[in-house]
């Protein structure tokens, strides 16, 4: 008796509105499909737009993205705001990224179907105008890369590919800043080395 108060009280002060889906509202199955429906849509649009978009983040790119997300939260969650809602489509998310983690595994032709190959921007270092611009990448992204991979000019990039995942791999036809500043340092140590062994041979 005492548990059926208690339950009434806690269900009575909102509780219900918590943990108890409106089935007029908004079904159990409801709640499964529609994150499920949204994660491949969001899959599907981001394969057809490009890398470039996770691959690195401009202001314009990241307020499209804040904007997909508050767009498509309405899509997953519907009429319902309840915790038992949430924890349904997490659990389907999980589940369905789980699933496509296993498919590509055993599939590696899947995995190229749906997130694409590498795409070389740069080779030998000659820009591929034609990649770059399947991407919708410009010059200055290019500069962008290469001054955060350490170089000061596309011009010092001999390769940059950029992979489906978005990473970007690059390699210089010379050195980075870093590396050229510690191998002049390296130099200019090597050189006191000489001068002081050379002084310690004449005051001998």
């Amino acid at each position: 008796m005492l548990n059926e108060l208690l339950l009434t009280g806690l269900f009575d002060w909102g509780w219900a509105n918590m943990f108890v889906l409106d089935q007029e509202k908004v079904t159990y199955l409801e709640k499964i499909v529609r994150p499920i429906v949204v994660y491949g849509l969001l899959i599907l649009l981001f394969r057809m737009f490009g890398k470039k978009e996770i691959a690195q983040l401009n202001p314009v790119d990241f307020v499209v993205l804040l904007l997909i997300s508050n767009t498509v939260q309405n899509a997953i969650i519907g009429d319902d705001m309840t915790v038992t809602g949430g924890f349904i489509g997490v659990i389907a998310l999980l589940a369905a990224n789980r699933m496509i983690a296993l498919v590509k595994f055993r599939n590696p032709g899947f995995e190229k179907l749906l997130e694409g190959s590498s795409r070389t921007l740069i080779k030998d270092g000659k820009v591929d105008e034609h990649a770059i611009e399947r991407e919708l990448m410009t010059e200055e992204d290019l500069k962008v890369i290469a001054n955060r991979e350490g170089y000061e000019d596309v011009s010092e990039l001999d390769t940059c590919v950029i992979n489906p995942n978005g990473v970007i791999f690059v390699e210089g036809s010379t050195g980075t800043k870093d590396e050229r500043f510690k191998k002049e340092i390296l130099a200019k140590i090597d050189l006191l080395s000489k001068q002081i062994s050379e002084l310690r041979a004449e005051l001998k």
